[in-house]
């Protein structure tokens, strides 16, 4: 998830769960924490099962098979592969309103280097036929494994909720398509359409315990965008007999970030970074390709379409400028992550339930950062949606890595490991409050 974003939040330092606002908070703490004790020792066995045997994004085969299994035993209806590997539960508990609860269930294309016991060993073939090591980067094991005590949670306390509750196992979401491939499969028309949806995710750099989240703007716009620059190749002792794609290549980097630094409002927000730069193949041959490979980050629709244009005008009018043939753009439009933006009576409504239950001052109002998430994709079809950030590190390295200046491992990062235990109890205690505050308490 966030599709490459970094974190970097001040958030105060929390030990422990504070104590209730109310009796009717309490009554849900208590009830909650009860059930949970009873499976935290279960899920932390399963996180680190799911830790250990990740899948990459559309390979999410076995992962969603445990998912499946796990829903099943619960009593929930569970339909597979929709949308891919994707995983729908449903259970039903008389009248009331239809929630969806969302995990996201692919790893990414990195080699771990934690040392932790767990940590994964596994190697596949990608798509292009690379040897790749493949890990939970992202943390959607922790994503995973607080929904399902999430679901052993509820289903132990139908007599506080009334309603449909929709449990979905979503694939793809690394590469921003799950989300979009559920929706064409029916998600919204097969089952139950719900009245608002829930998901979480983890935040690397901030003590479990703490709660971050939005009251609308919190995700970026995130495009992919390919370019294939095209030349004249030939002997690198005779420059002007060629048309060199590298040097063409180079001024269309260089002239991009112009789209941000002078042609973009500076008060709205936008990203243009060439992440991967390709071409040649010896030392005296000019190529007569290079390849570029593009993420374009922005929050707002029309500063997105000023960022396309522009990218799209400035690469032709370099490839003139060198007599070169056009280049070929091509926007991955399957791959568009829109911006997500939190419903905010949803939000208000359910950050205040979260406060009663872990603390004012643990649940904190965070500005929009400009990583992505596909689940933005339920709220552009017309559900109001919530999603928040929760903290994965013990309170005093956060602390020591404050004091000290230095930045702990992020998410995407080989180093990447939150703390199990207290992470998921948070996010399962956090998923069961939306949903018993949505639904009845």
């Amino acid at each position: 998830m966030m599709r490459n974003a970094p974190y970097v939040l001040v958030v105060p330092v929390i030990l422990a769960f504070a104590s209730v606002a109310s009796s009717q908070e309490g009554s849900a703490k208590e009830a909650i924490s009860k059930k949970l004790e009873g499976e935290i020792a279960s899920l932390v066995e399963t996180y680190k099962h799911l830790h250990s045997h990740p899948e990459l994004s559309l390979l999410e085969e076995k992962t969603s098979a445990l998912l499946a299994k796990e829903l099943t035993k619960l009593g929930f209806e569970v339909t597979a592969k929709v949308g891919g590997h994707g995983v729908v539960g449903i259970i039903r508990n008389g009248t009331g309103p239809t929630v969806l609860v969302r995990a996201d269930m692919d790893a990414l294309p990195v080699t771990e280097k934690t040392d932790l016991p767990y940590a994964s060993k596994v190697r596949v073939r990608d798509k292009n036929g690379r040897d790749v090591g493949v890990m939970h980067a992202c943390g959607h094991d922790i994503h995973m494994t607080s929904w399902l005590g999430a679901a052993r949670v509820l289903t132990q306390l139908k007599d506080r909720w009334k309603g449909t509750l929709i449990f979905i196992g979503q694939p793809a979401e690394e590469i921003g398509a799950g989300a979009r491939m559920m929706l064409e499969d029916g998600l919204f028309k097969r089952f139950p359409r719900p009245d608002m949806c829930f998901g979480l995710h983890c935040d690397p750099r901030s003590p479990y315990g703490y709660v971050g989240y939005s009251e609308g703007m919190l995700l970026a716009n995130v495009d992919s965008i390919d370019i294939t620059v095209k030349g004249k190749g030939g002997h690198g002792s005779a420059p002007h007999m060629t048309i060199d794609p590298i040097v063409l290549a180079a001024r269309m980097v260089l002239d991009f970030q112009t789209l941000v630094s002078r042609e973009n409002n500076p008060q709205e927000a936008a990203v243009v970074t060439v992440g991967s730069i390709h071409g040649g193949t010896q030392y005296n041959i000019i190529p007569s390709e290079v390849h570029l490979q593009l993420t374009v980050r922005t929050f707002k629709d029309d500063v997105r379409a000023h960022m396309l244009e522009g990218i799209d005008r400035m690469a032709k009018a370099a490839a003139a400028s060198a007599r070169a043939p056009e280049p070929v753009i091509k926007v991955e439009d399957k791959n568009f992550t829109p911006a997500l933006i939190n419903d905010a009576p949803l939000a208000k409504k359910t950050a205040k339930a979260f406060a009663g239950v872990l603390g004012q001052d643990r649940v904190v109002l965070m500005p929009p950062i400009l990583g992505g998430e596909d689940f933005g994709r339920f709220g552009r079809a017309g559900v109001p949606s919530f999603f928040w950030f929760i903290g994965t590190q013990h309170a005093a390295t956060v602390a020591e890595a404050k004091k000290s200046g230095t930045q702990l491992p992020g998410l995407h990062s080989d180093f990447f490991a939150p703390v199990p235990e207290q992470t998921i109890r948070v996010g399962a205690t956090t998923l069961s409050l939306a949903v018993l505050s949505a639904m009845g308490e």
